[in-house]
C-alpha cells in the first residue's frame, strides 16, 4: 500500500528513473539480494516503506516473525544504504513505537520513555531498531538517513485479510459480508473507547517526498492528521459508508490495545505540510478499493 502510494506519488511529481521490487520479485530478509539490488541499480534516494505488517492478532501470535523479519528487511537496506553511498534515506516507523501511555499528543520526545504496549511490542521494537540505526549511521558517518513515523494508514491496496488486518481494513470487509449476507449485528472488540487516528496512503506520500526536500534531522518526525476518533465511532462511520444497518455489538474479551495514540504534528505542518483527504471521502475510496479488488478475486 505505501510502496505502491510512493511510487504513484513519485511519477505525478515527474521523476523517472524509479526502481523498486515487490516482496515476490526481491526478499529483503536475504542480505545478498539486497545488496544485488543496490549493485545493480544504483539508487540515489531511498524510501525504506517495506516491512511485515498486522493488527492485534498478528503482532500478538507471530511476534518472533515480526520482530526478526522487520530486523533484517531494515538492516539490510540501512547498511546497502551506506555501502553504496546513497544520498538520503528515509525510514518509515510507526506511531507504536512510543510508549502506551505516552502524554497526548505524541511528541517525538516520548520516544523510549515509558513501556510499549505489550501486543505489539516485538514490532514496535524492531521499528525502534531502525530509527537507532539511521540515527548511528548519521553520527558516526554522517549518513543523511532520516526516520519519520507516520500514525495509523489506509488506503489504496491495503489489506483486508480477515486475520492479518489493521482494525479500519478490517472494519470495511466485517461491514460489507455483514450487509451482503444479511447479520443482524457485527461484533468489535473491546470496549470501543480507545482513540486511533488515521491517515489516507496518499496523502503520506506526498509527506514523504516533502521530507525529502525539506529535512535533514536524524531527529524522529511524526507524520499524521492531529486528529483522532474512537473505535466505536469508527464503526459507525464505517457501517454508514458500507451501507450497513445492523446493530454493533462489543466483544468485550478481547483487548483494547494502546487507549490512545494521537500523533503531535506540529513539526511536520512547521515545514510546510499538512494532510488534505478527509477521513470519511478516504474510507468511502477505500471501499471501493476494496470492492475492486474483492472482483478481481472472484
Amino acid at each position: 500500500m505505501v510502496g505502491s502510494a510512493l511510487w504513484k506519488e513519485l511519477e505525478k511529481q515527474g521523476y523517472k528513473s524509479l526502481a523498486g521490487k515487490s516482496s515476490r520479485e526481491l526478499n529483503l530478509v536475504d542480505q545478498g539480494s539486497v545488496n544485488k539490488f543496490f549493485s545493480e541499480y544504483k539508487p540515489e534516494y531511498v524510501f525504506l516503506a517495506a516491512a511485515k505488517v498486522g493488527g492485534i492478532v498478528a503482532n500478538d501470535i507471530f511476534s518472533a516473525d515480526f520482530i526478526y523479519e522487520n530486523i533484517m528487511i531494515q538492516s539490510n537496506i540501512i547498511k546497502a544504504a551506506h555501502d553504496h553511498g546513497v544520498k538520503k534515506l528515509l525510514f518509515l516507523g510507526s506511531s507504536c513505537i512510543y510508549p502506551k501511555f505516552a502524554p497526548q499528543p505524541i511528541q517525538e520526545s516520548s520516544l523510549l520513555e515509558g513501556a510499549l504496549e505489550t501486543t505489539n511490542e516485538a514490532y514496535a521494537i524492531a521499528k525502534i531498531a531502525g530509527v537507532k540505526m539511521c540515527q548511528a549511521f548519521h553520527k558516526q558517518y554522517g549518513d543523511n538517513f532520516i526516520s519519520a513515523m507516520p500514525t495509523n494508514l489506509y488506503g489504496y491496496r491495503d489489506n483486508y485479510d480477515p486475520k492479518h488486518s489493521h482494525v479500519l481494513p478490517a472494519m470495511i470487509r466485517r461491514f460489507h459480508e455483514a450487509k451482503i449476507s444479511k447479520q443482524p449485528a457485527v461484533e468489535i472488540w473491546g470496549t470501543g473507547t480507545p482513540k486511533r487516528e488515521f491517515l489516507f496512503a496518499d496523502d503520506l506520500a506526498e509527506a514523504c517526498l516533502h521530507l525529502m526536500h525539506h529535512y535533514d534531522s536524524p531527529d524522529v518526525i511524526n507524520i499524521g492528521t492531529g486528529t483522532d476518533i474512537s473505535i466505536q465511532e469508527l464503526a459507525t462511520l464505517v457501517a454508514q459508508i458500507v451501507g450497513y444497518t445492523g446493530q454493533i455489538k462489543n466483544d468485550l474479551s478481547k483487548p483494547d490495545g494502546t487507549p490512545r495514540k494521537l500523533l503531535d504534528v506540529n513539526k511536520i505542518h512547521q515545514l510546510g505540510w499538512k494532510h488534505k483527504t478527509s477521513f470519511k471521502e478516504g474510507i468511502a475510496i477505500a471501499y471501493q478499493d476494496f470492492m475492486e479488488q474483492s472482483a478481481n478475486k472472484n
